[in-house]
């Protein structure tokens, strides 16, 4: 510890806090130092060379000297590979018990005494010393594996890894979970480890709250998703290759990953971006559909206060004519910080403000965080320690830490009873008249100032049976808690779909919900790591997030404020919210010229949301993020691959939000095909780079010719259809849905086509064409 960290302690949680969080992380290192093996000496250890081979369904086992390879293809094309004899499961990644392996694939010799498997997307070849060739059906190597290595200890316990891989010279690196800095990850070392970063973050902090061993790796040959199944910590290094300078010799690109423990088992999927993430989907779990309400605006503020706070807030936006779907109460509303209880005196008819706003079409959505506070009495505490669900030390004493509510135990979520207990907490929050839930703090967070802000790693989890410590559970532990939250939320309200977004979690996450990008900074680099974070979330199968608009800490400019409100416009979660230090971030607040420029951004937004809700749909369907790299439809385009400051919203728009102060123009980069500027409907065609207005009232918006899109007109849902290319045909799709529940609606698929002189739309169906029943407004003919 140093001063500053002991000063930013004070700031953040207060001096009597801050005392009881260093004498926390006193007993932390205590407890580590009795509950933790001393890691003494080590033996290293390779596979050794090719003994004998087993086929079996889908692949089968290639036993070394010294370890063994499972080796299996899927039905769903996904490739898996476990060193020393792993299974796919148990993992918290999978949704269910996987997927059955395909029949089709067989383990055959290849050339040197090595070994491959032959499938239709892919073609995995393991050397007689254990390194494994992930290669295209055509045969063009995609990542090479080198042989793995292990460090044992002579006395036994976990031993740590390293695997070693080799991509393309001209492979792009994306994933990894949320990072402030990409969505390109270029060289450097990246760590595999929820944390709070303590404080507001910016471009270059890592890591923050939400790692994934998730790399999506896009070069000319072909895209790769590859997925490491271990929880423990971890580290990243990666290298981007450089191609000879007509030289003829090029430097691979290399990724490198060293684990603390865990197995050494991986998956593989082959294919074009959005087949990978199909197949992600599949493999992981479809994303949980959110209400139709949640892909509105959301306000939240750390500091309402009261129930007077809020209704001026909200009759704020309604004087103005500023759409608003939801309110957010964090941890202020509480009676004393303590999770699933609300301050009496500030809010003493909660119930009753819910009901009014939710005739106004306005849901109140809570803050709920993991740690209950210690006392004897408090109801949840007493709940807890009845059913034995909070996390205890190797000695089996529940562990504490120190967090809003002062000295805490956690729960742990690990547990299917503990979950299930927890779950049932939600009906105190339904009777409230919560609508919907964002899980904060939850990396675990302990407030201390001595370094990592979490809990001890010898404490001890169920791990679904298994057992095991906090080194193992630590990633998970925001995973498993909106796991108790879904399904306790589906249980009690089995009607409605639940709306839950956490802080953190891991690999699968989005079966149960979102995630938002934390305590961003309030400042130009935080407006750019917001689109980072979106676009590398949804690129590890989670599409359904978005930033603090303004930066959660700070104050910012009248001009920061409105283009990151311009960007949340068309991001999944739009939400402002900021820390009761920022003082107001409502529209309003930053002057007229401002606000009616918001009031743009807002109305656009509530024009498109019948788009959001198919978006939605169909990433449920297919996995496909909302939010999308201009590459994805051309991976191969390599100047696209580089391209960070655009992105597509769905297959028909273009956004180039402005992401540098002061700009009122903007370099441009089109993918492929003709597109027009929205707002003056000014053509212009792909590939290539245009220069574009950008004045403060919009960003730069452009559609793509022959797109049909759903939008809300003045008397119900309309089609919006951009003209085609002359000789080309364009569509689009349209979901409907009746805001929430579970029925599943009808796909309708739109066709336009130039046809006697102007352009005609069509449903297409297995019945035929026929005319939309919707009204159909044709623009681009200008």
């Amino acid at each position: 510890m140093d001063g500053r960290d002991l000063v930013r302690s004070v700031r953040e949680i207060g001096s009597g806090r801050a005392a009881r969080g260093v004498r926390a992380a006193w007993r932390r290192r205590r407890i580590d130092a009795a509950g933790l093996p001393r890691r003494g000496a080590e033996r290293a250890r390779v596979p050794g060379q090719v003994e004998s081979a087993e086929p079996g369904p889908g692949g089968g086992v290639i036993r070394f000297s010294r370890s063994e390879l499972r080796i299996m293809v899927a039905v769903n094309g996904a490739v898996f590979w476990g060193w020393d004899g792993a299974a796919p499961g148990p993992s918290y990644a999978l949704a269910g018990s996987g997927p059955e392996p395909d029949p089709r694939a067989v383990l055959e010799p290849d050339k040197d005494g090595g070994w491959r498997v032959v499938a239709e997307r892919v073609t995995v070849v393991v050397s007689r010393h254990g390194a494994v060739e992930v290669c295209t059906p055509g045969g063009v190597v995609l990542r090479r594996e080198l042989p793995p290595r292990w460090w044992e200890p002579v006395e036994g316990g976990v031993g740590r890894w390293m695997q070693r891989a080799e991509v393309a010279a001209d492979a792009r690196f994306f994933g990894l979970g949320g990072r402030a800095s990409g969505p390109r990850l270029r060289d450097g070392s990246y760590r595999l480890w929820n944390t709070d970063p303590g404080g507001s973050f910016a471009p270059g902090d890592d890591p923050l709250y939400l790692t994934m061993p998730v790399q999506l790796v896009v070069a000319d040959a072909g895209t790769h998703l590859m997925f490491y199944d271990t929880t423990w910590d971890g580290t990243v290094l990666l290298r981007e290759g450089e191609e000879g300078a007509g030289s003829g010799h090029d430097r691979a690109g290399r990724c490198e990953l060293r684990m603390d423990g865990g197995p050494l088992r991986c998956w593989v999927m082959v294919g074009p971006p959005a087949r990978v993430l199909l197949t992600w989907a599949s493999l992981t779990g479809a994303p949980a559909l959110p209400p139709a309400w949640a892909l509105g605006h959301q306000h939240a503020r750390w500091g309402f206060g009261s129930e007077q706070e809020v209704r001026r807030i909200v009759a704020g936006y309604q004087e103005r004519g500023l759409p608003l779907d939801a309110v957010h109460l964090d941890i202020d509303h509480y009676d004393d910080h303590r999770v699933f209880t609300v301050d009496r005196e500030r809010f003493p008819k909660l119930p009753v403000l819910a009901e009014e706003l939710r005739r106004d079409g306005i849901r109140l959505v809570s803050v709920v965080d993991p740690a209950v506070k210690a006392a004897p009495g408090d109801a949840v505490y007493d709940g807890g320690t009845a059913v034995d669900a909070f996390v205890r030390d190797a000695s089996g004493r529940p562990v504490r830490g120190v967090v809003w509510a002062g000295e805490s135990v956690y729960p742990d979520f690990t547990h299917p009873r503990v979950r299930q207990w927890w779950g049932g907490l939600y009906e105190e929050r339904l009777e409230q008249g919560f609508a919907g839930f964002w899980h904060d703090m939850n990396e675990p967070v302990s407030f201390n100032a001595f370094g990592e802000p979490t809990l001890p790693r010898s404490a001890r989890h169920a791990l679904e049976g298994r057992g095991g410590d906090h080194r193992e559970a630590h990633n998970v532990y925001g995973l498993c808690m909106a796991r108790a939250g879904y399904e306790g939320l589906r249980e009690l309200a089995p009607q409605e779909r639940p709306f839950l977004f956490t802080r953190s979690g891991w690999a699968g996450m989005q079966r149960y919900g979102g995630t938002w990008s934390g305590d961003v900074a309030t400042g130009w680099p935080g407006l750019r790591a917001s689109l980072s974070l979106v676009l590398g979330l949804g690129l590890c199968g989670v599409p359904y997030s978005g930033p603090d608009v303004g930066g959660f800490d700070g104050s910012p400019s009248p001009e920061l404020y409105l283009r990151w409100f311009q960007l949340g416009a068309y991001l999944p979660l739009f939400r402002t919210h900021a820390s009761h230090r920022a003082g107001r971030r409502e529209p309003w607040e930053f002057g007229s010229e401002v606000l009616e420029h918001a009031r743009a951004a807002l109305l656009e937004r509530r024009r498109l949301l019948p788009y959001f809700v198919t978006l939605s749909h169909l990433a449920r369907r297919t996995g496909a993020p909302y939010v999308r790299p201009v590459w994805w439809s051309a991976p191969e385009d390599r100047a696209l691959r580089d391209c960070e400051d655009t992105f597509l919203l769905g297959d028909s728009l273009l956004v180039a939000p402005v992401l540098e102060p002061g700009a009122d123009r903007r370099v441009v980069r089109l993918p492929r095909g003709r597109w027009y500027d929205t707002a003056t409907e000014r053509v212009y065609e792909g590939p290539g780079q245009v220069l574009v207005d950008a004045p403060l009232s919009r960003i730069p918006v452009f559609a793509r010719a022959g797109a049909v899109l759903p939008v809300r007109g003045d008397s119900g849902l309309e089609l919006e259809a951009w003209a085609p290319a002359p000789g080309r045909t364009g569509g689009g799709l349209v979901i409907r849905d009746a805001g929430d529940g579970w029925d599943v609606p009808e796909i309708e698929r739109y066709v336009s086509r130039h046809q006697g002189g102007k352009v005609a739309v069509t449903r297409e169906g297995e019945d035929g064409v026929s005319e939309p029943e919707w009204p159909v407004r044709v623009r681009g003919l200008g």
